[in-house]
């Protein structure tokens, strides 16, 4: 600790420019992602703040003024681009990778001028149900607890009414139809105490702090990913400072304690490292829900070695570790995780490393090879205790749960830009996966030995290696200056029921006018059955076999149509149309309510239902609307609203609501920036989010049946038939920042009142066995947030 306050100490002892910032750079061409030597990047308003891009396509502009600038770049023969709301601070300097498209029209025609926005992907090749997101949202907007899946909450098609997990529910789909990939790979659930084939958590450990602007699609996604039918978040990794080295210290309640270092490395390559640490503290705040202590730890790091001969190389990975002990006789009765008869110990980690090599092959083209590794565990061991708190007191072990997940992946991109009109995009995913399974459990099994408990019985033991290969090839065509057209396939092998399908995906965008722009797309889509289902043991004749093996992929067919329209300066709107057709989902032989389709919104999965078939069917249907006020003169806004239809049919045929059919959500938010203090370098905040949705369908408690068995059993005739009531909260965050005038420094400090009007949105209604009643838990109610960064 004395020599971090050593360190802290004597950077901040050096005098550097006050009341401005530096935004430095690269420049590409948006198809082929070649850099563009010679081109012009200025301030907006201040254009004698300008630099011209050097052989690499690299810029510099300094002495830029604190605040939200606009950035405008152009090149002979391309579009001109403007990116918005910049925020240039004194602590740190902005990196910005400005992508450039070519004009369809000849040079020596008017050149148009674009504004980048949020409204149009990174990917160029998608082009409908995509919202690209930077990570200033993540820490501006209220409620968010830097927590990037709490941020895609606010899209529209997204449903998260749940305080106590980050699950991302798209348009009706489970969340494990989300597909998670960070610089191009596939990579598990970036959470701290996720369990096997669960894709949220209650705390994240993607660390904001190292990302750059991502995308996240809603369907129809481009024909470069699969094994998903919900959902995809493709994050990106920022570049650190390639001149500069720069801190950031920072402690709130969620992320905790927090220091990133970032700088130049390998100078004459224009190389670069970005490390981050974090350590959280959440549960000696009180606000995690539970009576009992988590504990979670993330390290990220991106390093970049700039380019030489031999191309571009970079490393990057993630680390995350957590644990929490629920002991019964420690906890309240109103545990959102735990009860009074049971000691729960639960531990899990996860890591990504990653290789990235890019090459540029001739003036237009490159090839991208990426190897990472990546594993995902957890622990779980549970005590129960009979007749508690009596001389027959008896403690015995109820259920025990040991998981690894680990993968070997081999990527491989192709990118060609042939001409201005025409680009091509192929490639090739390897993922070889070992999985290391054991579950043992005493819940609904019988008493075979005698002695007065359920047999503890093996559930899952799987010991195995399994592929998943996925071939693609996609191509851009511009038809005309107006109709843009994006075509591809994408194949997928499954080795454990060697399954191949071929999946067409095809986009059109067409621009009415300067103003509006029609989109219409349509994919198919598949994605293997959760492991925890797919390797269940049932016993048979005293043999244990896994008989949902054989399950084929869960098939899915996305209808879109979209319509954006900028109706004023800064303004947008956007509404889509679709409909989400699913077959192949797993169901049971015999007539029962129950689908695969209903899983994934829980830490485990049902631990009952073998002998599956391929028979289920759903569908997802609704309407959307985004209203958007882009950050400018000191506001900005975002309304978004669903209303929508979440259906499937199990084995019986009955057509049910899915679990995740909230039929409505609604979210606003709104925030204001002021200049405050003599010199006007400071920065007062104040950001508020409104969301309201429906609750969500439960199947109700068969009480009676449960009293007599001992356990929860839920009416299975009636699945999904009650709802929860609506769920409702109000977020307000207050935020200050300081930029320094005689050093490159700046603080930041922020107090984020969380569902401030304490209303008390359903958890669960659950069976209690100690006081055999159904019983309701509430949500957290109202929690302060709160932080403070230092950078410099």
């Amino acid at each position: 600790m004395k020599k971090l306050i050593l360190i802290l100490l004597f950077f901040l002892s050096f005098k550097m420019l006050g009341q401005t910032g530096t935004i430095r750079g690269t420049v590409t061409d948006k198809q082929s992602e070649t850099t563009i030597p010679g081109a012009t990047v200025a301030i907006l308003g201040k254009e004698s703040i300008n630099a011209v891009t050097d052989d690499n396509g690299n810029f510099e502009l300094k002495d830029v003024p604190i605040g939200r600038q606009t950035v405008i770049a152009s090149f002979l023969g391309y579009e001109n681009v403007a990116l918005p709301e910049i925020e240039v601070t004194t602590g740190k300097d902005v990196i910005l990778n400005i992508m450039l498209q070519e004009s369809f029209k000849d040079l020596n025609e008017v050149v148009i001028t674009s504004e980048k926005s949020k409204a149009k992907a990174i990917n160029t090749m998608a082009a409908v149900s995509v919202r690209q997101f930077t990570t200033e949202e993540v820490t501006r907007y209220a409620g968010g607890r830097s927590d990037v899946a709490r941020l895609a909450s606010n899209f529209a098609g997204v449903s998260t009414a749940d305080d106590s997990r980050n699950d991302i529910v798209v348009r009706g789909n489970a969340p494990t139809g989300l597909l998670w990939r960070l610089e191009g790979v596939p990579i598990p659930s970036p959470n701290h105490f996720s369990t096997l084939g669960t894709t949220g958590s209650p705390v994240s450990a993607l660390n904001p702090n190292l990302l750059a602007n991502s995308d996240f699609i809603t369907s129809a996604f481009p024909a470069e990913y699969g094994n998903a039918i919900g959902g995809v978040f493709d994050l990106n990794l920022r570049k650190g400072n390639t001149q500069d080295y720069e801190f950031m210290a920072g402690i709130a309640a969620f992320p905790g304690a927090e220091f990133v270092a970032e700088g130049p490395l390998l100078r004459e390559n224009g190389g670069s490292f970005l490390v981050a640490a974090r350590y959280g503290f959440v549960g000696v705040l009180g606000l995690a829900g539970t009576d009992a202590q988590p504990n979670y730890r993330d390290l990220s790091f991106n390093i970049n070695f700039g380019k030489s001969k031999i191309g571009t190389v970079s490393v990057f990975g993630i680390y995350g570790q957590s644990d929490i002990d629920f002991l019964g006789d420690e906890i309240d009765e109103d545990d959102l995780f735990a009860a009074k008869d049971t000691d729960a110990y639960f531990e899990s980690g996860f890591y990504t490393v990653g290789l990235k090599h890019t090459i540029d092959i001739g003036e237009n083209s490159y090839l991208r090879t990426t190897v990472g590794t990546s594993s995902s565990a957890e622990n779980y061991e549970e005590d129960r205790y009979f007749n508690k708190d009596t001389p027959e007191e008896t403690k015995i072990r109820y259920t025990e749960s040991d998981n690894t997940e680990s993968r070997i992946t081999l990527s491989t991109v192709f990118n060609s830009k042939i001409s201005k009109k025409f680009t091509v995009r192929s490639g090739i995913l390897l993922e070889r996966f070992t999985l290391d399974a054991k579950l043992s459990d005493r819940e609904e099994q019988d008493d075979t030995d005698g002695d007065g408990y359920a047999d503890l019985v093996p559930l899952l033991s799987n010991d195995g290696s399994y592929t998943l290969l996925q071939p693609y090839a996609q191509g851009q065509f511009r038809i005309t200056e107006k109709l843009t057209l994006n075509a591809g396939l994408h194949g997928q092998y499954f080795s454990v029921n060697e399954q191949f399908v071929a999946e067409p995906r095809v986009s059109f965008s067409y621009a009415i006018n300067q103003k509006s722009n029609l989109n219409i797309g349509y994919g198919l889509h598949h994605q293997n059955v959760a492991a925890p289902l797919l390797f269940l043991e049932e016993n048979i004749n005293g043999t244990f076999v896994q008989t949902n093996r054989d399950l084929d992929l869960v098939r899915s067919s996305h209808y879109v149509i979209g319509y954006d329209f900028r109706f004023a300066e800064k303004w947008r709107a956007k509404a889509e149309v679709y409909y989400q057709d699913i077959d192949k989902a797993a169901v049971e032989r015999t007539p029962t309510s129950y689908s695969s389709l209903t899983e994934g919104a829980d830490f485990v999965f049902s631990r009952d239902k073998t002998s599956l078939v391929s028979k289920g069917t759903g569908y997802n249907t609704g309407i959307e609307l985004t209203v958007e006020k882009f950050f400018s003169k000191g506001y900005h806004a975002l309304f978004t609203t669903s209303l929508f239809e979440s259906k499937y049919e199990g084995s019986d045929g009955i057509e049910r609501n899915s679990p995740f059919n909230n039929r409505y959500v609604i979210n606003l938010l709104a925030g204001k920036e002021f200049f405050v203090g003599k010199a006007k370098k400071n920065i007062f905040s104040i950001n508020t989010k409104f969301t309201t949705a429906g609750g969500r369908y439960y199947t109700p408690v068969d009480l009676e049946a449960s009293r007599a068995a001992g356990y929860e059993i839920r009416d299975e005739l009636n699945a999904y038939s009650l709802q929860y009531d609506p769920y409702l909260r109000i977020d307000l965050k207050l935020g200050m920042k300081f930029n320094s005038s005689t050093k490159k420094t700046s603080h930041q400090f922020y107090i984020d009142f969380q569902n401030i009007t304490d209303n008390q949105n359903v958890f669960t209604r659950d069976y209690n066995r100690l006081t055999q009643n159904v019983d309701q838990i509430d949500q957290i109610g109202f929690a302060p947030d709160f932080g403070y960064r230092f950078q410099f």
